[in-house]
């Protein structure tokens, strides 16, 4: 008998060991909420955590400490592209949507190829990453800059979302969609955030998937005073110098901030996930990299900025927190894309029913758990078949491109005459010396990749002009 009660006290103990072990597998069984707050034009180095010394981040230097950096975090070179792959969860050449307005940008004399036309509006048949996290039972919002449409069924409200309140633009003397009576000299990052924490306290009790889609860094530049003022004392460092700029990175801290101390005020620290990116990269590094075009920030050690396949104008800041589930102050180097975000929420969120359109991400949930881990994946890809202007006609940020990551090792092909450019980020993160002409195999190779895959996903391509003799 005493050997039996022996046995079980020893049972229990076992057990209870196991359950305080197993709390990391306990809070990942539970759904959690998902607040994901993405910032525009808001460089790779713009925050301090990121190294920046002349901008302030406390809230964002924050959530790093106690979640994990994905420093080779990737996006598409301008904003509405990257808004369209995080939605649909597929790449730009499944959507068509490559940039903002046209891929027959600057001049046509200066054009030397004629490019595809291109789809402002995410299509009406995919089903957004919020319908299928609302199917499984989750209220979802989004307030900020959509940009994929909002007329009839294309205004996020019919994508999925259970409340959708659009703006971008400006800053101050701002509109909205639905439109709403805003008080003279309300800051947009301010209203967004008031209207994201109102709609958090009132589905506390239910899981919730916000998304606050920030228009600041955007130009106008346009901050509140007394933060400007702020910034105007200190010394700039670098190509990160200006005054206005930099209070509107500390207005989006702020937001930030101000999820972060609401999430502890309702007792949801534990149960929230709370991603913070940016969709795409900051607008500066251009006269280092040779290109004519206004320098507000610096992307620097990264090669050129937004509008260029370059890791200046694809590589952003990326941070999450899951506490009990994420260790803190982690980071991780294995390349992740925007592309994965709509796999990982689903797994994190356990719906099984994917949706009927393909996804091309994987689920960087392993990320999460082990900053260590490695995703079971070959190679990231990008396509973009079109001009983007820089300052003066024939000046350009990037001509028709496409562009491959496979490891450490990245290509970019230029379709006007074929040229390649091979880089080792390794060893040369700022992509300075091209190795295509010392290393041809491995250059031809990735081409052949990257051709294939433009042509699994039936790529739109630009053509030559024909010549006139």
């Amino acid at each position: 008998m005493r050997r039996i009660l022996r046995w079980a006290l020893w049972l229990v103990i076992v057990c209870l060991g196991v359950a305080g072990h197993g709390s990391v597998a306990a809070a990942e069984r539970r759904p959690p909420n998902v607040v994901f707050i993405m910032a525009d034009d808001l460089g790779w180095t713009d925050a301090a955590v990121f190294g920046s010394r002349y901008y302030e981040t406390p809230n964002l230097d924050r959530l790093a400490a106690e979640g994990v950096r994905l420093t080779n975090y990737y996006v598409d070179p301008n904003c509405q592209p990257t808004r369209a792959v995080l939605m649909s969860g597929q790449y730009a050449p499944r959507t068509g949507v490559y940039t903002v307005a046209s891929l027959a940008r600057g001049e046509e004399r200066d054009r030397k190829m004629r490019v595809p036309n291109n789809r402002n509006e995410l299509p009406l048949n995919r089903v957004t990453v919020a319908a299928a996290l609302k199917g499984a039972g989750y209220a979802t919002a989004l307030f900020g800059k959509w940009h994929l449409g909002v007329e009839g069924p294309r205004h996020p409200s019919q994508r999925g979302f259970d409340e959708a309140i659009v703006s971008a633009g400006r800053h101050v003397g701002f509109e909205t969609d639905p439109q709403i009576d805003i008080p003279p000299g309300t800051y947009l990052a301010d209203f967004l955030t008031d209207r994201a924490l109102a709609f958090i306290e009132q589905h506390k009790d239910q899981p919730f998937f916000v998304c606050l889609h920030h228009f600041a860094v955007h130009v106008p530049l346009q901050a509140e005073p007394a933060m400007v003022e702020r910034f105007e004392k200190k010394t700039p460092v670098g190509g990160h110098r200006d005054p206005v700029y930099a209070a509107m990175i500390a207005s989006v801290d702020d937001s930030v901030g101000r999820v972060l101390a609401k999430l502890d005020a309702l007792k949801l620290r534990d149960d929230t996930l709370v991603i913070f990116t940016s969709d795409n990269g900051g607008v500066g590094g251009y006269a280092a990299a040779g290109i004519r075009a206004m320098d507000i920030t610096d992307n620097a050690p990264l090669r050129a900025g937004k509008g260029t396949l370059y890791e200046g104008g694809v590589r952003v800041p990326f941070v999450a927190r899951w506490p009990r589930v994420v260790e803190p102050g982690g980071a991780s180097a294995e390349p992740v894309a925007h592309v994965d975000l709509f796999p990982t929420l689903l797994e994190l969120a356990g719906v099984t029913t994917r949706p009927s359109q393909p996804l091309d991400g994987v689920s960087f949930g392993p990320l999460l758990r082990d900053a260590r881990a490695h995703l079971a994946r070959d190679a990231l890809y990008w396509h973009f078949p079109g001009y983007l202007e820089g300052d003066g006609p024939g000046n350009w940020r990037t001509t028709p491109a496409g562009a491959m990551r496979s490891g450490d090792w990245k290509l970019i092909e230029y379709f006007e005459d074929g040229r390649l450019e091979l880089y080792d980020l390794k060893d040369d993160p700022g992509e300075r010396r091209n190795l295509a002409a010392t290393m041809p195999e491995r250059a031809q190779a990735m081409r052949a990749k990257l051709q294939a895959w433009r042509t699994e996903l039936h790529a739109a391509m630009p053509e030559a002009k024909p010549t006139v003799d």
